[in-house]
């Protein structure tokens, strides 16, 4: 009986090993049909010429054509075939239409998106575009729909094999599609309405106003203080102690929590400054690491010359790179495009809000959003004069909106005059920095800062439609502002050549870290709240030691690992914990404690993979944020969980009474800040020995600081995470060039997930050596190798060629597409 059963049992185990296999083996085939070949050749109707499309070694798509609508339709076919799923996921969220494949955990997502209207907005913008512009648009959203077509006719895989577990219906592409693109970027660079709550819930949770200066500084040369939030509204701070929690960020959403908008380096040295004569230019744009990169590289052979960089699929166009005369890098400019209005509702009519001039009706509309596995729901959308009304909890704006009271957005994206893919076309084409400025002077969204480099001088340029506030702002941008107090309005937009800017500075060097790009006072301010301060600090230091650069050198600056923040904290920090304790015993907290404090003591603030004083600096800092803070802010603290040093510093440096932060206000004792340092390092050795051991000298940063390019739907939290995500340990922090922006959560605290997602160095005293790479691979395809084939040269600082001639190309491609006109109604 029992051998019958166990008979019966291995024949079942087997059965279903055999099963598990034969599925195993049907996914790999089915999914390996949609790795496109790059040796074929294509007769295609709507193309003038033939298309050359030579893969180099890493599979970078090098196009030759006789035309540029010909290029252009080369580069739309070649990003349908290595991006179509991220290209269409882009254009569902900006739709609003995740949940038709994601179901109901996506409906909050769409839910803002059709409130914000923002495909509608693309639809009309792309139809008010030049016919110039329209063209190479519709020649760009050609190729990628000849592609689709051949994926339909020939069936190649369903195109993505992400199409095999989801409904694989793809409508065609459009040029709405590509300004699409745009804007979904634009929403993702800019934190200012997110920033504008966060500060507004800290001064409504706050007992000493005085205090938030301190975590959120006043901006040099403000021309008022800011005013007492509920105070503006005409309300009482009681009538917002009931207001719901933001909604937790769901992977898909564009919108960035403060402080994890855009980021980014880029620098640059005039021929005065370089070694060999030539200027030089470096530039790395930091995001939310995903796999793919959301950045995929590309050369165009244009008439006007080659163009060759990094591009964003869906777009037509090359936004960080070089052709044989310019250089340019972007990096995101802080501008403060975004406000949120609280709009006050008519006593007497629910439908209606208060302005200046009396009550007005909102816009209405209907819109159904399609739920996968659920009925589709109605959703009502209302929209006031200055934009729409946010649903939900979105920016966090409905923390801050009183009962009787709505909270609507003005943002630049919205608006419909907008000329940003014109000035992408003409930047690329662009022989020198005067002709570059002048197409950059066409970008409304996103708000941009230029680095512009020629073959002798250099520049910087902020790019973007500024609005334009009233002096007598109530809140100047910084808070919620009434939107029935007529001088709280936008009155239009600043002239673009007003934007800051630097032409060929004395010194012959320029840099942008998201740092401060001018002091301007309100209205002409530019920003409140910046990127970077400590980042500014080393690149500057790096680039003026050096009377003279090379490429070399300009390599090492932009993959250097030194913390400048550490070097400012510990010696504050630490002070006086360093010549205090007596000797301890082994095994002992106090013993640990006297380890990390001695080698912290001899560490130079290298955020290096390898060494383990990073970990312990990056531990304890974000356990003394976290005490200095939780007291005071409660459930609020976890919004600011990430060290800031400004705010660490101000403390310690007892900067307008900021050590008052030190003191524990539940606690009857009254501790001082070096109370709390001893607490905190305490408490995260204890937190460091249950996450790696008890052994000091066996912890590692890299091993904690783990950077994780997630798939964004498959990626997450299932057995196909091993396949479909890239993982590494890298070093730097969040304040290094070499820049890896922690976590800052409880699972994985110190998990790098938002880095360089591109970098590039060119030389123009040898344009040909110039480099780049991606921080993943060209393709999006899991089974493809080149998936993530560059992700361990971005890991330890090393490039590809990034070369015009067309010979470097062809003598390592893996394959040439070709494509020709069609001449009879065979495809191929």
């Amino acid at each position: 009986m029992i051998r019958t059963l166990f008979n019966w049992l291995l024949r079942g185990l087997a059965a279903a090993t055999v099963l598990g296999l034969g599925a195993l083996a049907l996914g790999w085939y089915l999914s390996s049909h949609s790795l496109p070949d790059y040796d074929a050749t294509w007769r295609l109707p709507g193309v003038e010429g033939e298309i050359e499309i030579v893969r180099d070694n890493y599979a970078v798509p090098h196009i030759f054509a006789g035309s540029d609508r010909d290029v252009l339709f080369g580069l739309g076919f070649a990003h349908a075939q290595d991006r179509l799923w991220q290209m269409t996921m882009t254009r569902r969220l900006a739709q609003g239409r995740l949940s038709e494949l994601f179901g109901q955990e996506t409906f909050e997502v769409d839910h803002l998106m059709r409130a914000l209207d923002l495909y509608g907005v693309a639809q009309r913008t792309a139809a008010r575009q030049s016919e110039e512009v329209g063209a190479q648009l519709q020649a760009y959203a050609d190729g990628v729909n000849a592609w689709l077509e051949l994926v339909q006719d020939e069936a190649l895989g369903r195109g993505a094999p992400e199409y095999f577990l989801f409904a694989p219906v793809i409508a065609p592409w459009t040029p709405a599609d590509s300004v699409a693109m745009a804007k979904v970027l634009a929403l993702r660079l800019t934190d200012k309405a997110s920033v504008e709550t966060l500060r507004a819930r800290l001064s409504l949770t706050l007992d000493d106003p005085a205090r938030l200066a301190d975590i959120l500084p006043v901006p040099p040369n403000a021309v008022m203080a800011l005013p007492e939030y509920a105070g503006t509204l005409g309300v009482a701070g009681r009538d917002f102690a009931a207001l719901e929690a933001p909604l937790p960020a769901h992977p898909l959403s564009p919108l960035a929590p403060p402080g994890l908008a855009g980021a980014s380096n880029a620098f640059a040295a005039a021929g005065s400054r370089a070694a060999a004569g030539g200027s030089l230019l470096a530039a790395d744009p930091h995001l939310k690491l995903t796999a793919p990169s959301p950045l995929y590289l590309a050369r165009l052979e244009l008439q006007s010359g080659g163009v060759i960089g990094a591009t964003l699929p869906g777009v037509p166009g090359v936004i960080i790179g070089r052709n044989p005369d310019l250089a340019w890098g972007v990096t995101a400019s802080y501008l403060d495009d975004q406000d949120i209005y609280i709009e006050r509702l008519a006593e007497d009519d629910p439908g209606s809000y208060v302005t200046p001039g009396g009550t007005q009706a909102f816009e209405t509309r209907e819109s159904v959003i399609a739920i996968a596995n659920a009925a589709p729901r109605t959703v009502t959308l209302r929209a006031t004069r200055h934009g729409p009304v946010i649903p939900g909890n979105h920016f966090g704006a409905a923390s801050v909106t009183p009962e009787g009271h709505v909270a609507t957005l003005a943002w630049t994206g919205l608006e419909t005059d907008d000329r940003t893919i014109e000035a992408l076309l003409g930047l690329m084409r662009a022989d020198g920095i005067a002709p570059a400025r002048e197409a950059l002077e066409l970008v409304h969204a996103p708000a941009l800062s230029v680095t512009l480099a020629d073959r002798e001088g250099v520049a910087i340029q902020a790019t973007g439609a500024a609005p334009r506030r009233g002096a007598l702002h109530t809140s100047q941008g910084r808070i919620p502002a009434a939107g029935w107090v007529a001088r709280n309005d936008w009155q239009g937009y600043f002239p673009a050549d007003e934007n800051p800017g630097a032409d060929n500075p004395p010194g012959g060097i320029v840099i942008s870290t998201n740092n401060r790009l001018t002091d301007a006072p309100f209205p002409r301010h530019w920003s409140h709240d910046w990127g970077d301060s400590h980042r500014i600090l080393r690149g500057s230091q790096l680039l003026n030691d050096r009377e003279f650069h090379t490429l070399d050198s300009f390599v090492e600056a932009q993959t250097d690992t030194v913390s400048p923040a550490a070097r400012a904290l510990l010696p504050l920090i630490a002070r006086n914990l360093w010549f205090q304790g007596e000797p301890a015993a082994q095994d002992t907290i106090e013993r640990d404690r006297q380890i990390a404090l001695e080698t912290l003591a001899n560490w130079n603030g290298d955020m290096t993979q390898h060494s383990f004083e990073p970990l312990i600096y990056a531990a304890w800092t974000r356990e003394l944020q976290r005490r200095l803070i939780v007291d005071d802010l409660g459930p609020l603290s976890q919004l600011l969980s990430r060290p800031d040093p400004l705010f660490l510093e101000r403390v310690f440096r007892d900067v307008d009474g900021a050590s008052a932060w030190c003191d524990i206000r539940p606690s009857t004792a009254v501790e001082t800040c070096e109370d709390v340092a001893r607490l905190s390092l305490d408490a995260a050795i204890l937190e460091l020995r249950e996450r790696f051991g008890g052994r000091i000298d066996s912890w590692r940063w890299g091993a904690a600081h783990l950077a994780t390019h997630r798939h964004e739907v498959l990626g997450r939290g299932n057995w196909l995470d091993w396949f479909v995500n890239i993982r590494q340990e890298t070093p730097g922090g969040d304040t290094t060039l070499m820049r890896g922006l922690t976590a800052a959560d409880d699972d994985a605290p110190f998990a790098n997930i938002h880095g360089a997602v591109y970098r590039v160095v060119v030389d123009f005293s040898d344009p040909e050596a110039s480099v780049h790479v991606l921080s993943t691979g060209q393709s999006g395809h899991p089974l493809s190798r080149h998936y993530d084939d560059q992700s361990l040269l971005w890991r330890r600082g090393e490039y590809l060629p990034m070369s015009l001639d067309p010979a470097v190309a062809r003598g390592g491609a893996v394959g040439i597409t070709r494509i020709q006109p069609q001449e009879n109604d065979d495809a191929r």
